[in-house]
């Protein structure tokens, strides 16, 4: 257990306080509330929280809290403690700054009304409802009609004479089903829309419903496929975004709101960056224009907020945001969240020569490889499938309806053997031998044009070594390094501890990434070892160091000045200059230095070395292995269950008719929906978890990894609907009415709790733990009425946040933080931001200087 506070924090004498005035008041009234918060009579002014002190995270978040509180105290944040770990260093620091909570004096009524809160979103109910059946409705009709077309189509091809006209029929059918579906949503947007324009519109509402459809057709598109292929640029015009010549576009965020994207000529924007031309706010749906320049670069992991603008030649760096209203301007480079000008250049590949030629050659082999060899290869790989299961011949006669005879059961644990298990063996076998001699095609640090031979044996290397559900399956436990080692990893010695990495790990090429000997990585972790330029493209090692901590949701990219024993803390941005950093932690966006450990944290140390790590990582590898064998077996049985249904379906359908097929596609979301709550459920044995601090060595952490297992990337599918707030109550998330949920991710379902009205936008998450090298620690996170989390916004564990909060895009909100009412929040890590700004005190937005020409090279580029 945790030591007492009155152990962290032991009172020292009298507090010595220098300096006369306001900052000797300051000492000593920030000295009363630390030496309160941990129950001592004094507390030294001089003491380093950390290092004498012995204080955490955790006890100076809720220090920042309480003197939040204080009307005669100026606010104060992590970063400020982080900077400032003394009281004396902490005050002096803030000696000019204002008490936020102070008393304005005389304020007069027009005053008071000007600074009162906004009033906080509340939805109606009816609308709510209506707005769901309405979408319902809209998902069974599209059920419908692909069932519908799915069983003409398949009719048609298994009605050819031989394998060679079915290969014909099969290209025919698929190659127009692809057109058909690729041009839906175009149409659709034009017809529900028109022309996006910047606005503003209440969730729930008829023209929600429209956008929301489109945004559905959208991301549900086959072109998000040929993300990275010139193919999808044109693709993007046709919805009527204005992009420039030379773009290439990396990301698998689709813009929603077409009309108002902008890309001047020569752009690289890389993956895993958000740049949706919308985001949610209180209640709402706000449009608006996003401007990129010519020859712009947007790093990984960036957030593009609305209304925002890039000049020509501008940078935006990894795991970075532009915050509403701000303007990078011509020729400069930013980075940070909010972005801030640094003298870092991105770009760091020479360029090569890439004509149009090549680009439209690169489009055509791509259709051709699409219509000739894939699309065949689903399509009548299915019916290949089917033919090789006996006595299916027949199924389409009304009178051998057999449905849960011996024979029927036989058939759907055939063909949900071969193929759940086939994919499993086959797929690991191809990771580990195909990217192999692909990569003999690209060589480490030789610079490549895009759209080439080169290129396109590299997007396959990322394509094939990225797949999620291997990282899934061997994530969390000893057997990942081994995994990671077959796909090309280079681990150097590895000191196994059984957490090595999390579930979900992703690189740009397997075979230059090093990871040193005891860096353990927690979960989110993106290597990015291929560097791009509008025309060329190379790969290079990325080296992690030894006995490294990596948290979540971290872009770590190739020359980053990290070296051995480092912290990295969630979402950091990985320095790429100054020196190298070695024994310290790493915490921001721009990141800063930070304690590597404290005492907290060393206490399980024993059980990480000798006998008893031996012995408690055996336990823990067979604990492991179980709970993989379970999740395997469980994923196969809801196979098995679909695969049942499937046949049941074909078996009725010459007495129901097409509906059955669209009946069976509904059907299926609605049983894995279910399926899979229902095993997260029993899990837990229906009971709520309780915060914990524990090694990863503790059964109870263990079974706690048992519970990140349960697949639920099916909960993408009820985004923006009223369903997500069901399935997330089934789930055991305390959730109130009305949330509009775009995309939030919850780690622990029932240690998180939303209050009514809330709005959260796509990509944010809610994390209620952390796992610290060898400790884990978790705990309630809870979300009071009215509040917004941005885009990609992260709260951590520990945290409440008033009703009526908002917190920025791209925000880190970190442990144990108190955010009070109507307050708004940015940055990483978070601090309190002006009420009338979108912006973190301290940061101001940048003034554009030639931003126009790339509205004028967009526009020139559409009418070309």
């Amino acid at each position: 257990m945790e030591k007492p506070a009155e152990v962290l924090i032991t009172g020292s004498g009298p507090s010595e306080t220098a300096g006369k005035g306001a900052t000797a008041d300051t000492e000593r009234k920030l000295a009363e509330v630390l030496a309160d918060l941990v129950s001592v009579e004094q507390v030294s002014v001089d003491s380093h929280f950390f290092e004498d002190l012995g204080a955490n995270s955790l006890v100076m978040a809720q220090f920042c809290a309480r003197v939040r509180k204080r009307p005669d105290l100026p606010s104060v944040s992590m970063k400020d403690i982080y900077r400032q770990p003394t009281i004396r260093g902490l005050a002096a620091s803030l000696a000019d700054a204002v008490p936020v909570n102070a008393p304005t004096p005389a304020a007069n009524p027009a005053t008071s009304t000007a600074t009162a809160p906004p009033p906080r979103p509340r939805s109606s109910t009816r609308n709510y409802i209506l707005c769901g059946i309405l979408q319902l409705l809209a998902f069974l009709a599209y059920s419908f009609v692909t069932g519908l077309v799915t069983a003409e189509g398949y009719d048609w091809v298994s009605d050819g004479p031989d394998a060679f006209h079915i290969y014909l029929r099969s290209v025919v059918f698929g190659g127009t089903g692809f057109l058909v579906v690729c041009l839906f949503p175009i149409a659709a947007k034009w017809i529900l829309i028109g022309r996006w324009k910047p606005r503003e519109f209440p969730v729930w509402g008829l023209t929600y419903l429209r956008f929301w459809i489109i945004k559905v057709l959208l991301h549900a598109n086959p072109m998000i496929l040929l993300v990275g292929n010139p193919l999808y640029v044109l693709y993007l015009r046709a919805l009527g975004a204005r992009i420039g010549k030379g773009v290439t576009i990396l990301s698998r965020s689709v813009p929603v709101c077409t009309d108002l994207l902008t890309i001047g000529s020569g752009a690289v924007i890389r993956k895993d960056s958000f740049f949706l031309c919308y985001r949610a706010h209180a209640g709402k749906i706000q449009t608006g224009r996003v401007t990129l320049g010519r020859d712009v670069f947007v790093g990984e992991k960036t957030v593009l907020d609305i209304d925002t603008s890039m000049g020509d030649k501008a940078q935006l760096g990894h795991a970075s945001a532009l915050y509403r209203g701000q303007t990078i301007p011509d020729g400069e480079h930013h980075h940070g969240s909010p972005a801030q000008p640094t003298d870092i250049d991105h770009v760091r590949v020479a360029p090569a020569s890439c004509g149009t030629a090549r680009r439209v050659r690169f489009a055509l082999s791509g259709l051709c490889q699409l219509f000739v060899l894939y699309i065949p290869l689903f399509i009548g790989g299915s019916y290949m499938l089917f033919s090789l299961v006996p006595a299916l011949g027949d199924r389409l006669n009304p009178d051998s309806v057999r449905i849960l005879s011996t024979e029927f059961l036989v058939d759907a644990l055939t063909l949900s053997f071969l193929a759940f298990f086939g994919f499993f063996c086959a797929g690991l076998a191809a990771m580990c031998v195909v990217p192999r001699l692909l990569s003999l095609l690209v060589k480490p640090d030789r610079v490549y044009p895009l759209y080439s031979v080169h290129y396109a044996a590299h997007r396959a290397i990322v394509g094939l070594t990225n797949l999620k559900f291997f990282t899934w399956f061997f994530g969390d436990s000893s057997y990942i390094v081994h995994y990671l080692r077959g796909i090309g990893y280079d681990l150097s010695k590895v000191e196994q501890t059984g957490s090595n990495f999390g579930t979900e790990v992703q690189q740009e090429t397997p075979f230059l990434a090093s990871v040193g000997s005891g860096t353990m990585v927690a979960d989110g972790l993106s290597i990015l070892n291929a560097e791009y330029s509008n025309t060329s493209f190379r790969v290079t090692r990325a080296s992690i160091g030894a006995h490294n901590f990596l948290g979540n949701n971290i872009a770590f990219p190739a020359g980053a000045r990290t070296g051995e024993n480092c912290l990295l803390a969630t979402k950091v941005m990985v320095p790429l200059d100054g020196e190298i950093r070695e024994g310290v932690g790493l915490l921001g966006s721009p990141s800063f230095e930070i304690p590597r450990s404290v005492e907290r944290d060393s206490r399980f140390d024993h059980l990480r070395t000798g006998d008893e790590l031996h012995r408690h990582l055996s336990a823990k590898n067979r604990y492991n292995a179980r709970s993989m064998s379970l999740h395997l077996l469980l994923r196969w049985l809801h196979t098995f269950i679909l695969t049942g249904f499937g046949l049941a379906s074909v078996e009725l359908y010459g007495v129901l008719g097409y509906v059955v097929i669209g009946f069976y596609l509904a059907f299926s979301l609605g049983f894995t929906t279910l399926y899979f709550v229902l095993v997260e459920r029993t899990i837990t044995s229906f009971r709520r978890l309780s915060p914990r601090l524990c090694s990863i060595y503790d059964p109870y952490f263990w079974w706690h990894e048992r519970l990140w297992k349960v697949p639920d990337k099916y909960l993408n599918v009820f985004n923006g609907t009223p369903f997500k707030n069901v399935v997330w109550r089934l789930m055991g998330v305390r959730i109130g009415r009305r949330v509009f949920d775009d995309g939030v991710y919850m780690t622990e379902r029932t240690l998180s709790t939303v209050g009514d009205d809330c709005t959260l936008n796509v990509g944010s998450k809610i994390q209620c733990h952390s796992q610290e090298d060898g400790t884990f620690k978790s705990d309630h996170t809870t979300l009071g009425s009215g509040c917004t989390l941005g885009v990609a916004a992260h709260v951590h564990y520990g945290v409440t946040i008033g009703d009526g909060a908002v917190l920025a895009p791209d925000s880190f909100l970190m442990k144990g933080e108190e955010v009070p009412p109507d307050a708004r929040w940015g940055g990483n890590p978070a601090v309190e931001m002006p009420a009338d700004s979108d912006q973190p005190s301290g940061i101001g937005s940048a003034t554009a200087t030639g931003t126009g020409s790339a509205t004028a090279d967009g526009a020139a580029a559409t009418a070309s």
